[in-house]
């Protein structure tokens, strides 16, 4: 095996003087191969090489899959699957082991993933000066491999003294978020990679707060990480090790009991008996609990039977995405046949949710994530009010969220109720940190058993002491109505969503002309999202050259409109309306003089560059009558589309200029 390896290594070392191989990935194949404890990845790395494979190779091994924020995500099966990695599987199944790779979804950087987090959460006691263990809740979805990487994990954790509390089967990511906070855990770990393409996985961490982990901590864990270069490691005497637990419907009822409190208004839902709903799971998690939630709410429901199952093929569609409307098309087609009212739909790990609905004109409608989450905070702020919750004496001690690059239309009705609006950087896990933060505003000693409180109580304890969350949402169709989970939670918005169905069904009104009422009165809002995509190594370094330009080489003027006004993320000192430092990203928004907006950043889980693209009309009247509105929405969408064109043309140049 040695002369095999050595064979090899003069091979790999002849295709980096010829060009065809990166110094990075040959670098990072001889210290894989250095820890090897099989040889899975020599076999796998040596068919490529005898192939001439090299993009596949470079892409691989170009950069050892770096520990972010987020955690971890990457390709868990190669464009180009091995015999070695192949294995026993036949034609059409699952590999048998995952992509060898360092820059790659596997159990390698599960392992190092694990470690980094054990660690880290073990100084940090000490420095705590706590002696208890560790404590850390496992979550998986329906992914390929998704269950190996978490009873991996699992037993890693064990191994080096955590104890490891593992769910039953898939389960999703806002279950896991509130079963740190409901188990008193140190951190959290979900194996996901989202909406993610089949051949994509993932490790997302949150914290003891169940929020994905933010600074100080965040730093610490992936310094922890990136420090860890090799399988290898001597677990602990067994007497010093850590126990796994498996969990399962103890924490499923517990959640559902604060999923209940979302419902508002029961009373709508029992005057709006013919609702009809259809709701896809899209072969994920969210059928775990949604399922069972609509039931006993008494919503009229079906599932895409379909896609009422666990497959990691995710077979039915193209993408496993509810923003992309492919993916709904099974379940509006049954909305069709059965002359359902509403579809939802959630993603694998079940955070996110699409819907259409049945317009005026008996046509299915898409619904984008602005406008879902539009509708969802001004019913909520309405409903609040009309049960006397929030009132003009308390009403400034109520608080939505939202991000830079959502809607201003949910920033112009919290104005006109009297709440605080806060933005974010994009990510719920910045959203988390705020609802932490109110949370700690509490007297401490109110808020000793914080977690074991009702919905009412701590409602009083926010806004009597500190701000009291209303709703939270992104343009990316995630949303949140509580803080008892800490990031977007696709089970609750199915509720929620639901619940202003049948409010709107209680009136005689359609979802899209009750969303025409929110625009004749707060004024037409209208929002455009593009990407460029650029895929592997070569494609990374044209993202960030991109990125890059428009901080060096901003807009002056776009369309014959002046920019007025540029925020430099990632350069600028910027502030929240709460006075507190948004974090440096690499996001810049330009502001022009007809009052439209535009968002640029690279995407933090995909290989593209993002563009957000903002038109506003306002009522000069008071509000837009029905043929106002109409001819509003028609000269917006057309000046958004020539915007998105001119843009997607500016970039080409500056890519072409960057190449020169």
């Amino acid at each position: 095996m040695a002369g095999d390896i050595e064979q090899l290594n003069s091979r790999i070392e002849r295709a980096v003087t010829d060009g065809f191989l990166m110094a990075s990935s040959a670098k990072n194949i001889r210290a894989l191969l250095a820890g090897a404890r099989s040889d899975l990845y020599f076999r796998s790395v040596n068919e490529l090489v005898d192939a001439a494979e090299w993009k596949e190779i470079n892409d691989r091994f170009y950069q050892t899959l770096a520990f972010g924020t987020g955690g971890i995500r990457g390709r868990t099966i190669g464009k180009i699957v091995t015999m070695a990695e192949r294995g026993n599987a036949r034609a059409g199944e699952r590999p048998q082991f995952p992509c060898v790779g360092t820059n790659a979804m596997n159990f390698f950087n599960v392992n190092r993933a694990t470690r980094g987090l054990v660690a880290y959460l073990q100084a940090w006691n000490r420095s705590q000066s706590t002696s208890a263990k560790p404590r850390i809740v496992i979550a998986h979805d329906p992914r390929f491999f998704s269950k190996e990487f978490a009873e991996l994990a699992a037993r890693i954790a064990a191994e080096n003294g955590c104890d490891a509390f593992v769910f039953d089967g898939p389960r999703s990511v806002p279950e896991l978020s509130f079963a740190v906070r409901y188990l008193r855990a140190s951190a959290g770990v979900v194996i996901t990679a989202s909406h993610n393409p089949p051949s994509d996985n993932g490790y997302k961490v949150y914290y003891g707060d169940g929020a994905q982990v933010i600074e100080p901590h965040a730093s610490g864990i992936i310094a922890k990480v990136n420090a860890i270069t090799t399988e290898s490691f001597t677990p602990l005497p067994k007497d010093q090790r850590g126990k796994v637990t498996t969990i399962g419907r103890d924490i499923d009822h517990a959640y559902m009991r604060r999923l209940d409190t979302l419902i508002l208004d029961p009373r709508v839902i029992r005057e709006a008996k013919s609702l009809r709903i259809i709701y896809t799971p899209l072969h994920g998690t969210g059928s775990v609990i949604i399922k069972p939630m609509l039931n006993r709410l008494g919503f009229n429901f079906q599932v895409v039977p379909e896609q009422d199952c666990f497959d990691g093929r995710f077979p039915t569609v193209k993408s496993p995405n509810p923003e992309n409307a492919e993916a709904l098309t099974m379940a509006i087609d049954l909305a069709r046949k059965e002359n359902a009212d509403v579809v939802v739909a959630t993603d694998p790990d079940c955070d996110r949710m699409g819907a259409a609905v049945r317009g005026k004109d008996g046509k299915m409608k898409l619904l984008t994530g602005n406008q879902v989450g539009s509708l969802l905070a001004w019913y909520r702020i309405k409903t609040f009010f009309d049960k006397g919750v929030l009132n003009e004496q308390n009403a400034a001690r109520a608080v939505i969220i939202k991000t830079f690059v959502t809607t201003d239309l949910q920033k112009a009705i919290a104005n006109y109720y009297g709440l605080r609006c806060v933005e974010t950087l994009t990510g719920f896990k910045y959203i988390g940190a705020k609802l932490g933060k109110y949370e700690r505003a509490i007297p401490e000693h109110l808020r000793q058993n914080y977690v074991d409180l009702t919905e009412p109580e701590t409602r009083r304890l926010r806004l009597l002491h500190s701000l009291f969350y209303v709703f939270g949402g992104e343009e990316s169709y995630g949303y949140s109505g509580a803080d008892f989970v800490r990031d977007k939670d696709g089970n609750g918005a199915v509720i929620m969503f639901c619940e202003v169905a049948a409010y709107a069904k209680s009136r005689g009104q359609t979802v899209d002309e009750l969303l025409d009422e929110v625009f004749a009165n707060f004024g037409y809002f209208a929002e455009k999202n593009g990407s460029l995509v650029f895929e592997g190594a070569e494609g990374a370094a044209k993202i960030a050259r991109l990125a890059e330009s428009y901080g060096t080489d901003p807009f002056s003027e776009v369309l014959g409109s002046r920019v007025v006004n540029i925020k430099n993320f990632e350069s600028d000192m910027i502030e929240d309306i709460e006075g507190d430092l948004v974090p440096k990203e690499k996001m810049s928004i330009f502001e022009l003089e007809d009052g439209m907006r535009i968002a640029v950043r690279p995407s933090g889980t995909e290989p593209k560059i993002k563009y957000y693209l903002f038109a506003q009309r306002r009522p000069e009247n008071g509000k837009f009558d029905a043929a106002e509105l109409a001819r509003i929405k028609a000269q917006v969408g057309e000046k958004l589309d020539r915007l998105w064109d001119w843009l997607q043309k500016d970039a080409e140049s500056r890519m072409t200029a960057s190449d020169t």
